[in-house]
Formats: C-alpha cells, structure tokens, sequence
C-alpha cells in the first residue's frame, strides 16, 4: 500500500477533513477525491492507471508548495487524475495561427489614456458574471469573448446579462470549430454579422457540439458593432484596455502549474504557445508588491481562487508572463 505525507495545505484545502501531517493512504485520497467530484472509471484497470497519475500529481502538488518558494501554490482540484498532455487536449481549445494573429486593420481607441489607476476589478463594477464551467469542451476561446461582450454591454448598458456560450460553440462554425477549439476575434467577428447574440437562459450550455438553434439563436440580447485588437506585445496598452473594459486574451496554459493552481500571484515557467482563451477583468498588486493580471477562467470555480487567476504582470518580457500581451482584444458598441 502506497502511503503519502500531506505536507502541504493544499491537500488539506482539497481532502477536508484531514490533519496536516497526517499519514494518509493514496488510494483513501484517491477515492475521496472521486467522490467529492463524482469521477467513476470504466474498470479497475483504468482506476489504477488514474491512481498512478493521481499520486504523481499530488506528489508534485505537495513538492512544489514546500521547496518551490514561489508565489503561488498548487493545490489537488478536479483535474489532479489527468496527465498533463491530456489536460491541455480536453480544456485548452485556443488555436493559435498566424493568419489570425493582429490582422492590423482596427485602431486602438485607447492609446491616449494616461494617469490609469493603481488597481482595477471589473467584478466590483458589476461587469462581470459568475464563473462558468466549459467542461469537457475545448471552447475557451466562446467563454472567453462572451466575457468581454458581457463586460462591454454592461458598461454601455447597465445590464450584466449572462450571455449564450452554447449560441457560438453550435452556430459560429465557418471559422471556429465548437469544442475542437476557435480564436476571439473570429467569435466577435461572427456575432457582428449575427446581429448579436442572445442569453445563457434561452440557449444554455450544453458542453458539446449542437446543431445551430435558428429559433433560439434568433433572439438577440446584446450586439456590438466591432472589435479592436491591443497593440501586440505591450503590456502597458492592455493595461489601458483593460481600465476601460474586460478584455478577451490567449495565453500559454499548458504547463502542470497552471493546471493545479490554487493560489497566489502565478509566475510559474510557461512559453508562448498560445493554447487557451480567457479574459482580463483587472489588475492590481501583491500585498507584497508583486503586480498582476486578474484573469477569469472558464474551468469552474473550484479551480484556482474561486475561478480566477492572478497572473504576474510587468515581467519584462515583451509578450507577457505566458503570452498574455500577444493577442489581446475586446468588442465594441
């Protein structure tokens, strides 16, 4: 029998019930880690695989948080049985491509603005609802632009209304591809000439791929008239972007950090293979100093601080901590 040493308090935050330091089974965690998220396995022979993966996880779970001496910590979530190859396949559906990076085109209504705050959380001006879950859909580039639509038809508005992620996965289908992956500015693209888009309500999220809804896709809630794109590599133009509106960005979220992270201003190793859609909803700084992006994630609110990421800003490093300032932009009215 495998037994583990819980060293870390992100176990503890994940397994509750048990001591820090207390001698506890791998597969007694295993299995009360499958019932808090109700995983089952077709038979024994996939459950000890996933045990496997499981105890590596933890145990670099449990590595990183006490000899790492970072600024953030990793923690057991619902993606601990998952190798890191298919965490990134399942949940990271962005497709990066060149031809739709920056066509260049659309100007940057921002670029002017000057004396920015030293903080901003759109979620304190209202403009931005609930996390959601993708699921097992690679449609993070869908959450990702409802996001910033939802955001910008507050602002212009005074509604936050929760906007239909389903309406783009089944029915903007000439460029994106549903669960297969898909790039914002061809979702803001598809809603303009949609003539907008309609709401959560009437068309739910189904997590898979559907056959457009011509009746329910028909009524729409909340239209923008374009989009404009940040200027690429410049985190000091997101941050005017992002003091005026969310913004939709892609960014590296493949590494195994990033898949367990808990807590804390994230600074972990991770390149620019743009492989996941999310959206900027603030910024701020550390009560250490440590500046950084407040960043919506679309895997539910189990998953980092109650859904949300805190990724380091101003790294020094033209494209940003993971690519955030790469391929950033947002919708307007």
């Amino acid at each position: 029998m495998i037994i583990f040493m819980i060293i870390g308090i992100s176990a503890l935050d994940m397994i509750e019930g048990r001591m820090i330091g207390e001698d506890v089974p791998m597969s007694v965690m295993h299995e009360e880690w499958m019932t808090k998220h109700d995983r089952f396995y077709k038979d024994d022979a996939e459950k000890e695989r996933r045990l496997k993966i499981f105890k590596e996880n933890v145990e670099h779970i449990e590595y990183v948080n006490k000899f790492g001496g970072l600024k953030y910590k990793l923690g057991i979530n619902k993606f601990t049985d998952l190798t890191n190859e298919e965490f990134k396949a399942i949940y990271n559906g962005f497709r990066f491509s060149n031809v739709g990076l920056k066509k260049g085109t659309r100007g940057f209504r921002y670029e002017n603005f000057t004396d920015l705050p030293a903080s901003v959380d759109w979620r304190a001006r209202g403009a931005v609802t609930p996390i959601k879950d993708q699921g097992q859909c690679g449609c993070c580039w869908a959450f990702s632009a409802v996001a910033s639509v939802e955001g910008i038809t507050k602002i212009t508005s005074g509604k936050l209304i929760s906007l239909s992620e389903q309406e783009l996965v089944d029915c903007d289908t000439n460029q994106d591809q549903g669960c297969n992956g898909g790039i914002m500015d061809d979702a803001f693209e598809f809603i303009i000439k949609n003539g907008g888009l309609t709401t959560e309500a009437n068309y739910p999220y189904k997590a898979i791929d559907s056959t457009c809804n011509n009746m329910k896709e028909a009524s729409h809630i909340a239209t923008i008239s374009g989009y404009e794109d940040v200027p690429t590599n410049s985190e000091s133009s997101l941050m005017k972007a992002v003091e005026n509106q969310p913004v939709s960005v892609a960014i590296d979220a493949g590494g195994s950090d990033f898949q367990h992270y808990s807590s804390g201003v994230f600074t972990g190793d991770c390149g620019t293979n743009l492989d996941h859609g999310v959206a900027v909803v603030g910024y701020g700084s550390a009560s250490d100093g440590t500046k950084y992006w407040l960043v919506r994630n679309s895997w539910g609110s189990s998953w980092g601080e109650n859904g949300y990421i805190r990724m380091q800003r101003d790294v020094g490093d033209d494209e940003g901590l993971c690519g955030i300032a790469m391929q950033a932009s947002y919708p307007t009215t």
